[in-house]
C-alpha cells in the first residue's frame, strides 16, 4: 500500500468527519486537526478502527496552556559588546501579569487550555496531531481517551498534574509527578517560576518546614543570540586559497 501523504489524510478527515473537526491543516509536514470535546471520543474511536486511518498507537499526550500566546518576555533589540551582555533579566512572568481578557487575539486559540494527542498509523505510515480545547478556562475538562488507547492513562495524569486539565472518565486521575500536598499546577503560564514555597529542614524544630520563597530571585534567561563570527569566513577563505596554491 502506498504511503498516505499529510495532504491526503486531511482530505480524508474532512470527508469523513465534516463539521465535527475544526482547523484541519498540514504544518511542518504533519497533519493537525482540532476536535471539540463533545466529539473527541467518537472521532478518536474512528481514527483507531477505520481502514482509512488505523491510528492504533497513541505515542504522546500532553496539555498546553495558551495564556500569553504571542507575548514576549524580554526585549531582544539589545546589542552585544566585547564584554557580552547579561542574559539574565528581571522577568515579568509573575502571577497576575498576563491579562487573559486583553491578550493578543489569535483566531485559532480562543480558549486557554488544550489537550494534544499524537497518533501513529503503522498501516499508512503517517502521524496525526489531534488537539482538543477545553470549553472552560476556570475548570478545563475534556473526555478521557483511556478507553481507546490504554497508553493515555499516565499521560493524562501528567497533564492533569502539570496543567490542571481534568480528564472526565479517567479511572485513576491523580497527581503523578508532584507531591501529594502540592498546591497548583506548575506548567501553567501564571504559575511563578520560582514556585510558591520552599522546603528546608529546621534543626531547631527538627522537622521539615514550608516557607515562602526567599532564597531565589525571579529572573528570565534571554534566548541566546547567534551571531556570525568573522573568524570563520576568514579561516574558510584562507583554507580555500591554500588549496588553490597547492
Amino acid at each position: 500500500m502506498a504511503q498516505t501523504t499529510p495532504e491526503q489524510l486531511v482530505e480524508r478527515l474532512h470527508a469523513r468527519f465534516g463539521d465535527r473537526i475544526d482547523n484541519a491543516a498540514v504544518s511542518v509536514g504533519q497533519a493537525t486537526i482540532e476536535v471539540p470535546p463533545a466529539h473527541l471520543v467518537e472521532v478518536c474511536t474512528a481514527l483507531r478502527d477505520e481502514a482509512d486511518f488505523r491510528f492504533v498507537q497513541l505515542t504522546d499526550l500532553c496539555g498546553v496552556d495558551f495564556l500569553s500566546f504571542g507575548e514576549d518576555e524580554w526585549v531582544t533589540s539589545q546589542t552585544a559588546t566585547r564584554q557580552g551582555f547579561g542574559r539574565g533579566v528581571q522577568g515579568d512572568n509573575v502571577q497576575g501579569r498576563f491579562d487573559w481578557d486583553n491578550r493578543p487575539r489569535n483566531p485559532q486559540f480562543l480558549r486557554r487550555f488544550a489537550s494534544v494527542v499524537h497518533l501513529l498509523s503503522y498501516e499508512h505510515n503517517i502521524r496525526l496531531r489531534v488537539r482538543s480545547f477545553a470549553s472552560e478556562d476556570t475548570l478545563p475538562v475534556v473526555p478521557t481517551l483511556t478507553g481507546i488507547w490504554s497508553s493515555a492513562n499516565w499521560y493524562e495524569r501528567e497533564s492533569f498534574d502539570l496543567y490542571g486539565i481534568v480528564y472526565e472518565g479517567h479511572p485513576d486521575l491523580r497527581r503523578i509527578l508532584s507531591d501529594y500536598g502540592f498546591v497548583g499546577h506548575p506548567f501553567r503560564k501564571d504559575f511563578p517560576l520560582i514556585g510558591n514555597v520552599e522546603v528546608r529542614y529546621d534543626p531547631e524544630s527538627r522537622r521539615v518546614v514550608y516557607e515562602p520563597v526567599t532564597s531565589v530571585t525571579p529572573r528570565v534567561t534571554v534566548a541566546r543570540v547567534v551571531r556570525e563570527d568573522s573568524r570563520w569566513p576568514t579561516s574558510r577563505g584562507e583554507a580555500a586559497d591554500d588549496w588553490k596554491d597547492n
